[in-house]
């Protein structure tokens, strides 16, 4: 085999590899089931707090864990584990974006963003609201 030839070959293997490695490890959302059925592979999972189910925070081993129990678009539904501290209005939150994976029967989730609710409701922006008045016309 030339010189050209097995750098060629050598380059097809590499690229297939990389794009196999990048594909296999995109970020991907899912819900909780599939997840579950991928232990160990993080996923991005879009769900709603279940606020009427206990949120607890607890130090072990010098390492503050959140725990609390969430539901998918699918109605899926999970107990997490988080490392680190419940964010602040975690409680108002609209959406959760948990980034994790399976472990056992918990999703352990490395990162948690939130989608909280607007503060500004449209209604609530009337001029009245500020204490101003419209004017209609001139001057």
């Amino acid at each position: 085999m030339r010189k050209t030839q097995l750098a060629g070959l050598l380059f097809v293997v590499v690229a297939t590899g990389a794009i196999i490695s990048t594909v296999y490890n995109a970020d991907t959302y899912a819900d909780f089931e599939q997840a579950r059925e991928h232990p160990g592979r993080e996923f991005h999972i879009i769900g709603a707090l279940l606020r009427d189910l206990p949120i607890e925070e607890r130090l072990v081993d010098q390492t503050l864990l959140t725990t609390f129990s969430m539901v998918d678009h699918q109605g899926y539904q999970a107990e997490v584990t988080y490392f680190g501290a419940k964010p602040q209005d975690f409680e108002k939150s609209d959406q959760v974006v948990l980034i994790g994976r399976y472990d056992g029967e918990r999703f352990v989730a490395s990162s948690l963003l939130l989608k909280c609710p607007s503060k500004y409701n449209p209604e609530s922006l009337q001029p009245e609201a500020f204490g101003t008045t419209t004017h209609e016309g001139g001057h």
